[in-house]
């Protein structure tokens, strides 16, 4: 797939000056299945912000993820490649060969995070930045390890808390967060303790619950103060990973919580196995459903503060998740329908992996009450946030690249704007996964997923939650979709990642 880029000249007028340009907030969930909110069909769960969001914007019902798990699936939102170019191709995570060191009174790691990525491949904040945005993040970063060349220091990342690594974001109470914050004295990525917290025991021991200091509600608000220095003067670019409703199934014994209790007569109890990383849990369903509506309220409190900002008609504001549902740490998806009727779950190729909720919103510039059918992949976001931006498909000088690189979206820039003659359409979409041995392939209405060198054939007009294996009645169309995976995948340049595809 070669490089798609809308021409600038259709987004002109959004780029006569610096202070012309939107301000752009990607609110990125974690392990948010397609059916998990109201908008989308779910039936349970209260989420009435984001509900409101799609009223007010774009809703799309055939947008994919970049991957069937984290940290590949963040890597191309920030490089605009797929899985089959993408140095970062899975969860590669560093503290298992560093389990040397104690951090405050548990054990830790001395070394935390996920593969870096390339170093010669640009990545989505330092094109915003180079281009006069002021850029934060927070949540998870899954893009390199601590002293790794790939850190939200070096690139591009002008505000950083959270998460370096992923793995440390399976609990919501940490022995401790990372920080990068000039403006507070940080030169580095830095540690932040959580001195209340590390009091008490490790999930899995029983005064864990009792830790105090939650780092869902902790990155919101460092989030919230990031947005409140934001002035009109120069515009910002905010990507929150916020890890919510990713498993842990624990939060704050609020209001939220409160609201679900006995409402799911059949609630189901979650024990903690040895060094799976998750406490026990009573009421699963009550705590998975608080955690949708706890990230529906943060959205919520995002938008009210770019109206009292007065940001709101310059704001695009995106919603998704990083792929489909989980089931750990006492998690249901069938219980809530979270998969809206696809097959599989997160690590899965087939729908209920990969499609995921996504709304744009942005008064003024998007037609409200919008649904659209227009198949988009997270490597898609950089070149359409480029076109946003008034930046068209011209990298910011100052910005080291490789002359081979290849970026594989395709801006949807056209589509949100409604100039849908203008929008340019792929010819196939594409994943691969190591773990599962999975590769899928999307081309029109037909699907191919290969599982273990076994290939499976899904038209999915008729067919959408890939029942049906139909390759013997359509030989041509497996021929067909098979090409593309030879024409899509490369020998991934970390061994790690590597798995056999058959000729």
């Amino acid at each position: 797939m070669k490089k798609h880029f809308l021409p600038i000249a259709l987004l002109a007028p959004l780029a006569a000056a610096a202070q012309d340009k939107p301000n752009i907030i990607f609110i990125l969930c974690d392990d948010m299945g397609y059916g998990d909110l109201g908008c989308y069909g779910q039936r349970y769960i209260a989420t009435p912000n984001l509900d409101n969001m799609a009223k007010e914007g774009i809703r799309f019902t055939q947008a994919y993820a970049g991957s069937p798990v984290s940290a590949p699936s963040r890597a191309t939102i920030m490089t605009g490649q797929h899985t089959g170019h993408t140095w970062v191709r899975g969860n590669n995570e560093y503290w298992r060969n560093h389990k040397d060191k104690y951090y405050g009174s548990n054990l830790d790691y001395s070394l935390v995070g996920q593969e870096p990525y390339a170093a010669d491949h640009i990545i989505l904040p330092e094109v915003m930045k180079q281009a006069g945005y002021n850029t934060g993040m927070f949540g998870k970063w899954a893009g390199g390890y601590e002293g790794s060349h790939s850190t939200p220091k070096t690139r591009g990342v002008d505000e950083f808390f959270g998460y370096i690594c992923q793995f440390q974001a399976h609990t919501y109470y940490p022995n401790f967060l990372n920080r990068y914050s000039p403006r507070r004295g940080d030169t580095d990525v830095i540690r932040v303790t959580m001195d209340e917290n590390i009091q008490y025991g490790m999930p899995g021991a029983g005064n864990y619950t009792e830790r105090p200091q939650y780092s869902a509600d902790m990155i919101h608000q460092e989030a919230m103060a990031w947005l409140d220095l934001q002035t009109a003067d120069t515009p910002f670019y905010g990507f929150f990973t916020y890890t919510l409703p990713h498993a842990e199934l624990c939060q704050p014994n609020d209001s939220i919580v409160e609201a679900y209790k006995y409402q799911f007569c059949d609630d189901i109890t979650h024990n903690a196995e040895v060094g799976n990383y998750y406490h026990s849990v009573d009421a699963c369903h009550t705590q998975f459903a608080g955690m949708i509506t706890r990230l529906d309220f943060f959205v919520g409190e995002v938008l009210a503060k770019l109206k009292e900002k007065g940001f709101d008609d310059n704001t695009i504001v995106v919603f998704s998740s990083d792929n489909g549902p989980h089931e750990e740490g006492g998690a249901d998806p069938t219980f809530f329908n979270r998969d809206g009727k696809l097959q599989g779950l997160k690590r899965s190729c087939h729908e209920g992996g990969i499609r995921i909720p996504f709304i744009v919103r942005w008064p003024g510039h998007i037609a409200p009450e919008q649904t659209s059918d227009h198949m988009l992949a997270f490597y898609d976001i950089m070149p359409t946030f480029m076109d946003l931006a008034g930046i068209g498909d011209q990298f910011p000088e100052g910005i080291k690249k490789s002359t081979t690189d290849v970026f594989d979206g395709i801006s949807f820039a056209p589509t949100l704007l409604g100039n849908n003659s203008a929008q340019q359409e792929h010819d196939a979409l594409y994943w691969e996964f190591h773990e599962t041995k999975q590769v899928g392939v999307r081309k029109g209405d037909w699907k191919l997923v290969m599982k273990n060198s076994t290939y499976f054939l899904y038209n999915l007009a008729e067919d959408i939650h890939e029942d049906h294996d139909v390759k013997a009645q359509y030989p041509e169309k497996l021929a067909e979709l098979k090409a593309v995976i030879k024409r899509e995948h490369t020998t991934p340049q970390v061994s790690f990642f590597n798995f056999t595809i058959p000729d």
